[in-house]
């Protein structure tokens, strides 16, 4: 198991280990802090996509890197959006999807398919079997991400499914930091989406009551 995760570093340079430590580290507290409702998700979650961007641009996976660099671009809208006030007392709440934001969602989804498969043709990749795999948990991971901007319940039921698809995704490319990273991610967004759906109902409850 552990020759598993040293392996693929072998020729790898101290920066890119590095970095890839770093990217780690604030991978895990971004998901921590949106378990939490804390607006910390988006600095530690921005810190964790760029650096990441940047190591799977290195790598050639050019899917991958597309997707966290629209994790950064969203990290930031998700910023400004969990800090901007409706009223003197509360910030943006928990709540469920409505119609149009369903549509919107399977919507960018789809786009999101169309636009890294053009991507992967326009840059003359070979798209190999892994690679539609990828195309579709960025699909997922877009539409996830929006969700958590906006601070819908769902978007923990996207990130469950897309962790479940790139975990083992990533130990068959020989990545066992990000599988193993990817891991933690899903039992961390299990927890996190029972916690919102407790803050939910508790919410809905004193909604009634009021």
């Amino acid at each position: 198991m552990i020759d598993f995760f040293l392996d693929a570093y072998k020729d790898t340079s101290e920066l890119q280990i590095i970095l890839e430590i770093f990217a780690f580290v604030f991978g895990i507290l971004s998901v921590w802090y949106a378990k939490k409702e804390n607006i910390l998700v988006y600095p530690t979650g921005l810190l964790a996509t760029i650096i990441t961007t940047y190591l799977l641009y290195v790598a050639g996976y050019l899917g991958d890197m597309m997707l966290n660099a629209y994790f950064s671009i969203m990290s930031i809208y998700g910023w400004y959006n969990w800090s901007k006030k409706d009223n003197a007392a509360d910030s943006l709440p928990i709540s469920r999807t409505n119609t149009k934001e369903k549509i919107i969602g399977v919507l960018l989804f789809f786009i999101t398919i169309f636009v890294v498969f053009g991507v992967y043709n326009w840059f003359n990749h070979e798209i190999k079997k892994e690679h539609y795999i990828d195309i579709l948990a960025s699909g997922i991971f877009f539409t996830g991400m929006w969700y958590m901007a906006i601070k819908k319940i769902e978007n923990w039921t996207l990130w469950i499914i897309g962790d479940l698809i790139v975990t083992p995704l990533y130990a068959y490319r020989g990545l066992g930091i990000l599988s193993l990273q990817y891991l933690i991610f899903t039992i961390m967004a299990v927890s996190a989406y029972l916690e919102w759906r407790k803050v939910l109902n508790n919410s809905q409850i004193k909604g009634i009551v009021k």
